[in-house]
């Protein structure tokens, strides 16, 4: 496994991987756009992926600027190996480092995703009016 920083060119591959999670699926795949995730890594916070025999199979992204976790996502096959867990710890890394004390969050109540969160380090603090549950992390 391979962590790096993201780039605009990793585009097509990590929307591959956000179109292929069997969890909090877009309703509508058109809704995020390739502007959308470069204007997240280049201009409002940064992103990460995980690599695996020159394949992205993860990747994770912050937006510094409404201080969230915009995105971490991992091919399905690859769900369990640490992946998520890396990606998470070098978002928050960078992110605390960078001036942000404070983080939030949202997934799909009842998943895979709302137990890792809670099982690393992450605070429920309630339903979104979406009906996603909203979670918070502070620097310590």
């Amino acid at each position: 496994m391979h962590y790096r920083v993201a780039t605009t060119g990793d585009f097509p591959a990590i929307h591959q991987v956000r179109m292929a999670v069997l969890e909090n699926r877009l309703s509508d795949p058109g809704k995020v756009t390739r502007a959308d995730y470069e204007e997240m890594i280049v201009r409002r916070g940064r992103g990460w992926v995980c690599e695996m025999d020159g394949q992205i199979v993860g990747f994770s992204i912050v937006d510094l600027v409404e201080k969230n976790v915009w995105a971490l996502f991992l091919l399905p096959s690859h769900i369990g190996m640490g992946i998520g867990k890396k990606l998470q710890s070098l978002l928050l890394e960078w992110a605390f480092a960078n001036g942000t004390d404070y983080l939030w969050l949202s997934t799909a109540p009842g998943t895979r995703a709302e137990l890792f969160y809670e099982k690393t380090g992450w605070q429920k603090v309630g339903l979104l009016e979406n009906g996603e549950m909203k979670f918070e992390r502070h620097d310590k």
